[in-house]
C-alpha cells in the first residue's frame, strides 16, 4: 500500500458517500407529493401538508447545492494539497508538537466555520424564517456563533492537546489514557450538561407550581419516579419548533420542557411526552446509550493506536511530516464508513428504543395524548409524513409518526 493509493482510497470514500446521500436524498424526495396519511388527517388540513411538502422541497434543494459545495471545497482541498498548506502554516509559529496540533485543527475548523456560516445564516434567516419557525434576531445568532467557537477552543482544544500529550509520553498505549479521560468528561457532560453548559445559550427557569406541575408530579408518583427538577427552557428565543428532554442520572437528573411545548400541547399531552421521556430512563435506554458511546469510543481509539504512527497516514493527505494531528485527520476520513455502519446500528436501537418508550406510555399514562401531541408536534415542525423506507433506515432515529401511531393503537 503506497501513500498515492490510500489517497484514492479516501477520495473514493468521499465520492462514493457523497453519491449514496445524493440518491437517497432523490428517492426520498419522490416522496414528498404523497397523498396525506389518514392517520394525520384530524390535524393536518391540505393548507398545512401543502405547506409542510413546500418546506420539505425547498431544505432539499437547498441541500443539493451546500452538498455539492462541500464536495468541491473538500476534494479541491485534498488535491491541491491545502492540508499541507495548514501544517505548514502550524509549523512557522511553533515546533511543539501539541501547539502544533492546536494551531492545525484551529485554522482548519475556524476556516471551515466561515465558509459553512453563509449556508447556516441562509437556512436561519431565509428558509426558516419563510416558513414561519424562525425566531432567531441577528443579535442572537452572531451571540451564539461566537459562543460556540470559544466552547470548541476551550473544551475541543483542552481534549486535543491532552490527547496529544498523552500520546507524546507514552505511544501506541496513548489510547487506553485517552479512553479514560474521554470517559470521565462523557458521563461529567452527561451529568451536568444541562447545568453548565445550556445556560450560556438558553435561559432555563423552574416550572411553577400549578396544575401542570401537579400532574406531572402525580404521574412520576404512580410509576417511583423520583422528579424533583423540572424546567422550562426558553426555545420560542431561536424556534417555534417544540422539544422536550431528560438529562443527567442521579441527584442530577430533570426534564426540560421547552415553553414553545407548552404553548402547543395541552395538560395531558405533556404528561404523556413526559411518560414517554419516563420510559427512556426506566427502559435503561440512557445508560445503554452511555456505556454504547464509551465502548465505541475505546475500539475507535484502539483502531487508531494500531495505525497513528504510520506515515502513510500523513502522506496519503499530502503532508510530507508525518505527525499525529495530521494523521488524525486521515484516518477520520478512513474511518468514516466503519462510523456509518455503527450509526445504522444504533438508530436501528434507537427506533427500537422509541417503541418501548411510547409503550410505557401507553400503559403507565394514555396513549391517546401522546397520539396527538405527537400529531401537534409533527405538524408544527413541518415533519416528513411520507418518508422512503431507505431513508429511514439510514437516517432515522426515531420511527416515522405514521410507524408510531400505528404502534400506539396496538
Amino acid at each position: 500500500m503506497t501513500s498515492i493509493n490510500l489517497f484514492y482510497i479516501i477520495t473514493g470514500i468521499i465520492v462514493v458517500n457523497f453519491i449514496k446521500d445524493k440518491i437517497l436524498n432523490a428517492v426520498n424526495a419522490k416522496h414528498f407529493g404523497d397523498t396525506l396519511p389518514e392517520e394525520v388527517a384530524d390535524v393536518f388540513d391540505e393548507d398545512a401538508y401543502k405547506k409542510s411538502q413546500d418546506y420539505k422541497l425547498t431544505n432539499y434543494r437547498f441541500g443539493i447545492w451546500s452538498s455539492w459545495f462541500s464536495l468541491i471545497l473538500t476534494l479541491g482541498f485534498l488535491f491541491l494539497d491545502g492540508f499541507e498548506y495548514v501544517d505548514n502554516l502550524a509549523r512557522s509559529y511553533s515546533s511543539n508538537s501539541i501547539i502544533t496540533g492546536l494551531l492545525f485543527f484551529g485554522i482548519i475548523m475556524l476556516g471551515s466555520d466561515i465558509i459553512s456560516t453563509p449556508f447556516s445564516y441562509y437556512r436561519t434567516f431565509v428558509i426558516e424564517e419563510k416558513f414561519g419557525f424562525n425566531k432567531t434576531s441577528r443579535k442572537t445568532f452572531w451571540t451564539d456563533k461566537i459562543k460556540g467557537l470559544f466552547m470548541t477552543a476551550i473544551i475541543g482544544g483542552g481534549l486535543l492537546a491532552l490527547i496529544i500529550w498523552f500520546y507524546e509520553l507514552t505511544t501506541n498505549l496513548f489510547w487506553i489514557y485517552t479512553w479514560i479521560a474521554i470517559t470521565i468528561f462523557t458521563v461529567f457532560m452527561n451529568m451536568f450538561y444541562s447545568r453548565l453548559i445550556v445556560p450560556l445559550f438558553n435561559k432555563q427557569t423552574p416550572l411553577e407550581k400549578g396544575d401542570l406541575f401537579n400532574k406531572i408530579s402525580s404521574y412520576a408518583a404512580t410509576v417511583g419516579f423520583n422528579l424533583e427538577k423540572i424546567f422550562v427552557i426558553d426555545g420560542s428565543k431561536r424556534s417555534t419548533k417544540a422539544n422536550a428532554y431528560f438529562s443527567g442520572f442521579g441527584s442530577e437528573k430533570r426534564v426540560t420542557l421547552y415553553d414553545t411545548l407548552i404553548n402547543e400541547l395541552n395538560d395531558e399531552e405533556i404528561v404523556a411526552v413526559l411518560a414517554h421521556e419516563v420510559g427512556h430512563y426506566k427502559r435503561k435506554h440512557i445508560i445503554f446509550n452511555l456505556i454504547s458511546s464509551i465502548l465505541m469510543t475505546g475500539i475507535t481509539l484502539f483502531v487508531l493506536s494500531v495505525f497513528i504512527s504510520n506515515p502513510l497516514l500523513s502522506n496519503a493527505i499530502g503532508v510530507e511530516i508525518a505527525s499525529f494531528h495530521v494523521g488524525l485527520v486521515a484516518f477520520g476520513l478512513l474511518y468514516s464508513p466503519i462510523s456509518e455502519l455503527t450509526g445504522l446500528l444504533m438508530n436501528s436501537i434507537s427506533r427500537k428504543f422509541e417503541y418501548q418508550a411510547d409503550d410505557f406510555a401507553r400503559k403507565t399514562y394514555k396513549a391517546e395524548p401522546l397520539i396527538s401531541s405527537l400529531k401537534k408536534l409533527s405538524k408544527n415542525s413541518l415533519s416528513n409524513l411520507t418518508p422512503h423506507k431507505a431513508y429511514v433506515w439510514v437516517h432515522y432515529s426515531h420511527p416515522t409518526l405514521y410507524d408510531r401511531i400505528r404502534n400506539l393503537k396496538g
